[in-house]
């Protein structure tokens, strides 16, 4: 029984032959592309429960697939591998749509552990989109929409993380460093301008409920309150 289709989109030839094999030997059924303009026709025409690419390839690179295949499919788990470690680069690629990011040199391991995340993730168990209730905001967690009145408000990746990391500490101090892990996988310092400027981006968004506020706690980190009363 197979557990599920994977494009593969690499430009490493050795690479592409032992992840393929190992993923072919977990179950899945594999196919690959050696650069993003075939990995684009391989979608179109074949599909996929999943697209695990690498970013930099000749032809067409890893973003401007993503940005195609996005426009066909939305919901369609996006794994990049890069040699690239930059926040800028990581921030590009969540933008465009990733679902998740694995830098090179990797452990195969992992890569499977993700991949059976993503597509667990994508298929649900209920069918619902589960999140939060937030004061009178509902937090759906899969789509990234905060939901109030009536309106949808749609979230990037980072500020959809962070809000789901904020709501599940509702009331409590959450450490910046435990913030930038949480959404980054690291505390480096270059995150933490990032890290504020969404904080200031969700606050604006969050305002059309005045009993919600994201707090600073000076020195430690943030907390996500919601108040019983507004004064009037």
């Amino acid at each position: 029984m197979m557990n599920g289709k994977i494009l593969f989109v690499e430009d490493e030839e050795d690479l592409v032959m032992i992840v393929a094999d190992t993923l072919r030997g977990e179950g899945y059924n594999v196919t690959t592309a050696a650069d993003g303009r075939e990995g684009l026709m391989r979608f179109k025409t074949e599909g996929a429960d999943i697209v695990v690419a690498d970013v930099m390839m000749p032809r067409m690179d890893g973003f401007a697939m993503a940005r195609e295949i996005r426009k066909i499919s939305p919901k369609v788990p996006l794994l990049f591998l890069t040699a690239k470690s930059t926040i800028d680069d990581v921030e590009k690629g969540f933008e465009l749509g990733a679902n998740d990011y694995l830098k090179k040199p990797f452990e195969l391991r992992e890569l499977i552990v993700r991949i059976r995340a993503l597509l667990r993730s994508n298929s649900g168990t209920s069918g619902k989109d589960v999140g939060f209730k937030i004061g009178n905001y509902d937090f759906r967690i899969a789509t990234q929409i905060l939901a109030i009145d009536g309106r949808e408000i749609p979230l990037t990746y980072f500020e959809a993380r962070i809000l789901e990391h904020l709501a599940a500490n509702i009331g409590k101090t959450v450490d910046a460093s435990e913030l930038m892990r949480a959404v980054w996988g690291n505390d480096n310092p270059s995150n933490r301008n990032s890290l504020h400027g969404y904080i200031h981006k969700l606050r604006r968004t969050l305002r059309q409920d005045p009993t919600v506020a994201i707090i600073n706690q000076r020195g430690f980190g943030y907390m996500l309150t919601i108040k019983s009363e507004v004064p009037a």
